[in-house]
């Protein structure tokens, strides 16, 4: 039984999470998803739930949040760890995967409690982010004997291993809409809304990816996206939600199998428009679609941009611009896209 421990509190972690276990129950393989959530009382979620619009309506207060944000882990309800711990017990978890470092001390305990003194259970950090990501950062070290596994690697210039998001070929370029996929990560964050005017006077189509209601307009060449606001990642163990809406009527979610609902409409887009989260990468790759990369939310993020721009991935929206938007620009890093060759992480795992 392979432990996969994510974060609800970001989309850019948890979905990936979901990926694995996908690509591995695909293999035959037993998987789960446990989200960190699950363990927080109801008043913490709430709060949790405040900051996700706080930090949407306002990019600035979302990177003041971010630095002030503490380890997560002190937050769980310690009976509903105990019982996680005797859980994993009883199910013989034979591996952990942590995509989140707010899991890293409660694999301590675990340790303590059921493996002291024995070979232990492996653990493999999984690096969404191309550096190491701020809930490892405030997780501190670790006294577990861990595997690093990175998703995209800054330091070495490269991509060393990858989850698939889905085992169909990339679209071919000239089978695409004349669209870009405008979107803020999973919390609708960063600069992604004030961009949209400039692109639709360059004549593309939009996708943008709304958080809430008050973000919908009736726009010509606008199409708009949402993941459910009502639905939260420790609510159920599926993808987001997702589905398009219309001001004024009623929208109609759903959960898409195998992936999450947002990559169909990457894979058909000329290019992403968004902040250089692990996520957005993820879909980048395995979409071949080119990143038109936005302002990013902390330091991890510039790295993540960095590395897409290095690689002939991703291109800065500014640079872009500078080349009068042209669509030859987002051809040369699809093709570079489909270049890449990562080794697949869910096939190493076993």
């Amino acid at each position: 039984m392979i432990e996969i421990l994510t974060s609800g509190v970001a989309l850019g972690v948890h979905v990936p999470g979901l990926l694995l276990r996908d690509r591995l129950r695909e293999q035959g393989a037993s998987a789960r998803v446990t989200v960190l959530e699950r363990l927080m009382p109801a008043h913490t979620l709430a709060t949790t739930a405040r900051s996700k619009q706080a930090f949407h309506r306002d990019f600035r207060v979302a990177l003041a949040g971010q630095k002030l944000a503490r380890d997560a882990s002190i937050a769980t309800d310690a009976q509903a760890v105990d019982d996680l711990l005797r859980d994993w017990r009883a199910r013989e978890v034979s591996r952990f995967v942590v995509f989140s470092g707010f899991w890293l001390p409660i694999i301590e305990r675990y340790v303590e409690r059921y493996a002291a003194g024995a070979d232990g259970v492996p653990v493999d950090v999984c690096h969404v982010d191309s550096v190491q990501s701020p809930s490892f950062d405030k997780a501190g070290p670790t006294t577990l004997a861990v595997e690093h596994v990175w998703l995209a690697d800054a330091a070495n210039e490269r991509i060393p291993c990858s989850i698939p998001v889905s085992r169909e070929e990339p679209l071919a370029w000239t089978d695409r809409d004349h669209r870009l996929l405008v979107h803020g990560g999973g919390w609708g964050m960063g600069t992604y809304r004030e961009r949209a005017p400039e692109l639709l006077t360059h004549g593309f189509e939009l996708d943008v990816v709304a958080y809430e209601n008050r973000d919908l307009a009736e726009l010509d060449g606008v199409r708009f996206f949402m993941i459910d606001p009502e639905w939260h990642p420790w609510l159920d163990d599926g993808y987001p939600p997702f589905g398009p809406v219309v001001p004024d009527e009623v929208p109609v979610f759903a959960q898409r199998e195998g992936h999450h609902g947002s990559f169909d409409l990457a894979r058909r887009a000329l290019a992403t428009v968004s902040k250089p989260g692990g996520g957005t990468l993820l879909d980048s790759l395995w979409s071949a679609t080119p990143a038109v990369l936005l302002e990013p939310f902390g330091p991890h993020e510039q790295r993540n941009a960095e590395l897409w721009q290095h690689l002939g991935f991703g291109i800065a929206f500014d640079d872009w611009a500078a080349k009068d938007f042209a669509t030859d620009v987002l051809e040369d890093l699809h093709t570079a896209l489909l270049a890449a060759s990562p080794a697949d992480y869910s096939r190493a795992l076993l």
